[in-house]
């Protein structure tokens, strides 16, 4: 997405993503934060629903990206909420880009405090829905182009019929296929794909 890349190169500052599972929130917060390092700006993703403790917000305002996943997990807990006040606030003083996915719009999210609503509700909004099997195969076949790796139709076919087909997911499978694509020096064929998924099962991936 357009916005999401402006946020990360600093000419836009705050943006809110919202969709069902496996919309692709959670790819486009991390693929915005490596557009960000690639440009040598400091970056940081933040699973929000990871079992984290509000004290790990402090002092993540310095980054110029941040990136918060799953922003409405944390939505009705008083410490989380001035927490997340606090450091939105902070970031809007420096002006760093700010990234914010949830399953909700601002309005829905949950939260109590005031402050918080208000300030949530003054991002950019955009909700994203759930790719058809057509946009998935583009989108795989797009970010493993970003990556340098080259896939055929038929061999991006062969992983989408047989691994977790939401973005997150494809995304961990392109990391592994391009560290063994590396390693092994081989082309991303569907042989090479059945290879790895096989020592995968097996547990020597």
């Amino acid at each position: 997405m357009e916005h999401t890349r402006a946020v990360a190169a600093g000419r836009a500052d705050s943006l809110w993503l919202w969709g069902a599972p496996g919309s692709g929130k959670t790819h486009l917060l991390q693929a915005a934060c490596r557009d960000a390092a690639a440009a040598e700006r400091r970056a940081m993703y933040v699973p929000l629903a990871a079992g984290l403790e509000p004290e790990m917000l402090a002092g993540l305002d310095a980054v110029d990206l941040l990136a918060l996943d799953d922003v409405d997990s944390v939505a009705g807990a008083g410490d989380w909420e001035r927490a997340l006040f606090v450091l939105l606030n902070g970031v809007a003083e420096r002006r760093g880009g700010l990234l914010l996915a949830a399953s909700a719009a601002p309005a829905a999210a949950g939260f109590r405090l005031p402050d918080l609503a208000s300030r949530a509700a003054g991002a950019i909004t955009y909700r994203l829905k759930a790719l058809d099997d057509e946009e998935r195969l583009l989108a795989l076949r797009g970010h493993a182009a970003a990556r340098g790796l080259e896939i055929e139709r038929a061999a991006a076919e062969y992983l989408l019929a047989r691994v977790d087909r939401d973005m997150t997911g494809l995304g961990v499978w392109l990391e592994r296929l391009d560290r063994a694509s590396l390693a092994e020096q081989r082309k991303i064929t569907i042989p090479f794909i059945r290879d790895l998924l096989a020592a995968w099962d097996a547990g020597a991936a």
